[in-house]
């Protein structure tokens, strides 16, 4: 079943390694969905530093140039497969697909999609796609927070991080977050205190702030700030890495900094196991497009269309306009989730 719709659309190639010069736009003929298979009208897709380290072709397992980047997008169904019985035609929803989002025109399987209330911004639902379930698996299945624990977060500034904070705060968590000066008006709304990482001794500041420890630490920059974060563990403390930001621009291949993590956790689960840790545990997370992953987008998609949760939404960039989103992600010069958003959005909302 189809509902009427351009037959052409955009979408955003990667030609090869390199900076922003490798990002091309080019017009292609929309096809039929397969029989699971649903067409997707994008409204808005997100900007991930997933992207960025395509450019560098340092993100794990990603396509061989060219192809088409994009982790998370929202958009209205305007095809269904043969054997689809889940969705409509106009039923508005999202994916993360991992790549191929930032087109006009989207195929994803019926299974991995979740139902997006009409009334959320679209800008604001794609926020919590990937960022927002990153956050709220971290700190509810990875680390599994309590109310009244203290967490550390790094990079309180990125996509993932506003948005830990924000939903620290709503589950009664304290968060201690670093992020540059520069963010820190825009940050300070959210509830966490925060660290200037550039300016002053993130361990010494924590240890004042957390005399006893913190009870989790969300890690994503690498080995060497993984080995800083255990020692500022309390007691049964969580440990939780999910990148490896710090080495985008290392020289060696892609996986040799997942594996130098890999091997640190493995040697602090040993070392738990035999009861040298004092309870601190640590692991590394990945999000999944599973049952979890669909409930917990359920979730956060609640939560912004009642008001509770606000994704920070830093910049709004046309799909054109990619290549800009890139380079101003990189710069560092947005506080919140760069967002592109389609031509679409202002004709179906």
């Amino acid at each position: 079943m189809t509902r009427t719709a351009e037959r052409t659309g955009t979408e955003i190639v990667l030609t090869g390694l390199g900076g922003t010069e490798v990002v091309t736009t080019r017009t292609t003929t929309r096809g039929e969905p397969g029989k699971h298979g649903l067409l997707v009208r994008t409204e808005a897709a997100g900007v991930a530093f997933a992207e960025v380290q395509m450019l560098r072709g340092r993100y794990p397992a990603q396509p061989a140039f060219p192809f088409v980047p994009g982790y998370d997008l929202v958009g209205e169904v305007v095809a269904v497969g043969e054997a689809v019985t889940s969705c409509r035609v106009g039923q508005r929803v999202a994916a993360m697909p991992r790549t191929g989002a930032w087109a006009d025109y989207v195929e994803v399987r019926d299974s991995d999609v979740v139902p997006v209330p009409d009334e959320i911004d679209a800008a604001e639902a794609v926020a919590v796609v990937l960022n927002g379930v990153t956050a709220w698996q971290l700190l509810h299945r990875a680390a599994r927070v309590r109310s009244g624990q203290t967490v550390l977060v790094h990079g309180a500034g990125g996509g993932v991080g506003a948005l830990l904070a924000q939903l620290g705060a709503l589950s009664g968590v304290r968060v201690i977050g670093t992020a540059s000066a520069g963010r820190h008006e825009v940050l300070r709304p959210l509830g966490a205190e925060l660290i200037d990482h550039r300016t002053e001794d993130v361990a010494a500041r924590v240890r004042e702030l957390a005399p006893r420890g913190v009870d989790a630490v969300f890690d994503p920059l690498g080995e060497a700030s993984l080995r800083r974060s255990w020692e500022l563990l309390a007691p049964g403390g969580a440990l939780v890495a999910y990148g490896s930001s710090a080495t985008l621009t290392d020289d060696s291949p892609w996986w040799r900094p997942y594996l130098g993590m890999l091997g640190l956790i493995g040697r602090w689960e040993l070392l738990r196991l035999v009861g040298r840790t004092a309870g601190r545990r640590a692991r590394m997370y990945y999000v999944r497009t599973n049952r979890e992953y669909r409930k917990d987008l359920t979730e956060l998609l609640r939560l912004v269309a009642c008001g509770r949760l606000r994704p920070l939404v830093g910049m709004r960039l046309p799909l054109s306009q990619a290549a800009e989103a890139l380079d101003t992600h990189m710069a560092g010069r947005v506080t919140g989730r760069i967002v592109l958003v389609t031509d679409h959005v202002r004709e179906s909302r």
